[in-house]
């Protein structure tokens, strides 16, 4: 049982190395003609296409039945749906069916305990964050939101926290009497 498990035959290496390389040379004409924003992760919709593309070059090199042709098909479907979302994304319509909202999580030293069970964010994991982005004290910070991505952003430090920032953040209204600058009007 072992030996089969680690071995393999020099045309089975062989059928590997080739699939491996041109999936490869796939991957990377598809993203010099789609772009970098092919391996964004803006959106859940940009992290599944993500994904799927790994998901792809792994059974084009390692399955037995995976054709490199069909591998690149796949490949360049993936691409070209991804084009054409981004491009619906633009109307709002679809951009709110495929794109997360930002969600805010603290305000000033408040955590904002709804917005953090709405998001399954716990206290722990922002103050995770607030480390990570050097706050030595709940003072320093201004706002906190779970992006659309799914990262955590700390805005601290000193001077007027412009609204404008926060445009497509949910909870935004909660930060209307904390702002002290510009778009707090």
């Amino acid at each position: 049982m072992i030996k089969q498990w680690l071995a393999t035959s020099w045309t089975q290496a062989a059928l590997v190395a080739v699939s491996s390389i041109a999936i490869l040379v796939s991957v990377i004409v598809y993203t010099r003609l789609a772009g970098l924003r092919s391996f964004s992760k803006m959106s859940s919709f940009d992290f599944a296409i993500t994904v799927a593309f790994g998901t792809i070059i792994g059974s084009v090199a390692l399955s037995p039945s995976a054709t490199v042709a069909n591998g690149v098909i796949a490949l360049g479907m993936l691409y070209g749906l991804q084009a054409l979302i981004a491009a619906g994304r633009r109307r709002h319509a679809l951009g709110r069916l495929v794109d997360n909202r930002p969600l805010l999580l603290m305000v000033g030293s408040e955590m904002l305990a709804d917005n953090l069970r709405r998001a399954r964010v716990t206290e722990g994991d922002v103050r995770g964050k607030l480390r990570e982005a050097n706050v030595l004290n709940y003072d320093q910070v201004r706002a906190v939101v779970l992006e659309q991505t799914g990262d955590i952003s700390v805005l601290h430090g000193d001077g007027p926290l412009d609204l404008d920032l926060f445009d497509n953040v949910r909870g935004r209204e909660r930060l209307e009497g904390a702002a002290g600058g510009r778009g707090s009007g």
